[in-house]
């Protein structure tokens, strides 16, 4: 289920389903979204701040069926991830999701959104940027991260092959579904009916500010629930701020390396995707083609329509 392209002049409803604000780079996003001809459109609880929540549970979730229910609001973009996405996921009026196909942009801990939507309705979402724009991550309005973004959102062809290429632990070709995103959330809908649907499906994943033992653990829990071995193949994204902690030599890169090993299927890793720099914006929900020699992923089915 696609939802219809953006076009200059829709209006961009701007949830915060996950944890508080920082005002000033929501103006910056807000800026990028001006640069297009869209209108952002701030949701009621949008600034709301309950401990390391964007105001109650209830409240985030009346806003996103707000967005959902309101035919004059195209896209709902999520300003930032944190925590808070996991427990809307049983408050969530999905069927009001299936009857308004709309673009759903975030990611981080906003993956329980993408994984719910997808299993839920089949829609196709975008992982992409959250509208809390950093501008050393992300880069100025005209940047690659931001170009991404707005022909990911506003032009209804195929993505084709992404402009970056990441490096073969496994080689060979793949395709399947895109799914997945942040490492941490996959893991912690494991046992739930919003757990990743993994058969034939290339598996995203990123993480930020994990150990190295850390991901190797989330690694073996995804194992352990067959989501590695039903997977046509591996896309990794950034591991940002993954260090080893004093005392330790293994690094992130050996901890994925081992578990691609093990997987045995296509994997490429150090795409931009995730939190890392130049964050690229990729389709969840439509079929991707995986390239792990020449290190690329490829979108040939458009996931948007006019």
């Amino acid at each position: 289920m696609l939802p219809r392209a953006l076009v200059p002049g829709d209006r961009v409803a701007l949830a915060a389903p996950g944890g508080p604000v920082d005002t000033g780079l929501l103006a910056r996003g807000c800026a990028v979204l001006r640069s297009w001809g869209l209108e952002p459109v701030e949701l009621p609880a949008a600034r709301a701040v309950r401990g390391f929540l964007a105001g109650g549970d209830d409240e985030r979730a009346a806003d996103l069926h707000a967005a959902w229910a309101d035919p004059t609001v195209a896209a709902i973009w999520c300003i930032r991830g944190g925590h808070g996405c996991l427990q809307l996921l049983d408050r969530l009026d999905w069927s009001l999701a299936a009857a308004n196909p709309k673009v759903l942009v975030g990611f981080s801990d906003v993956t329980a959104l993408h994984l719910a939507l997808q299993g839920r309705t089949g829609q196709v979402s975008f992982a992409g940027p959250n509208l809390q724009w950093d501008p050393v991550r992300l880069g100025a309005s005209g940047g690659p991260a931001a170009e991404s973004a707005r022909r990911a959102l506003m032009d209804p062809r195929p993505l084709g092959t992404l402009p970056a290429r990441g490096r073969a632990l496994v080689g060979g070709t793949a395709s399947g579904v895109l799914l997945g995103g942040n490492l941490s959330v996959v893991a912690a809908t494991l046992g739930s009916r919003d757990a990743p649907r993994a058969q034939g499906a290339l598996v995203l994943l990123e993480d930020v500010g994990e150990r190295p033992y850390r991901i190797d653990r989330l690694l073996w829990q995804l194992r352990r629930a067959g989501i590695l071995d039903r997977a046509a193949g591996l896309v990794l994204g950034g591991f940002t701020g993954c260090a080893p902690p004093p005392g330790s030599s293994t690094t992130v890169e050996e901890v994925l390396a081992e578990h691609a090993r093990l997987a045995g299927i296509p994997t490429v890793t150090g795409l931009p995707l995730g939190h890392g720099r130049g964050q690229l914006t990729v389709p969840l929900g439509v079929t991707a083609v995986l390239d792990a020699d020449a290190g690329t992923l490829t979108l040939p089915e458009p996931a948007t329509r006019r």
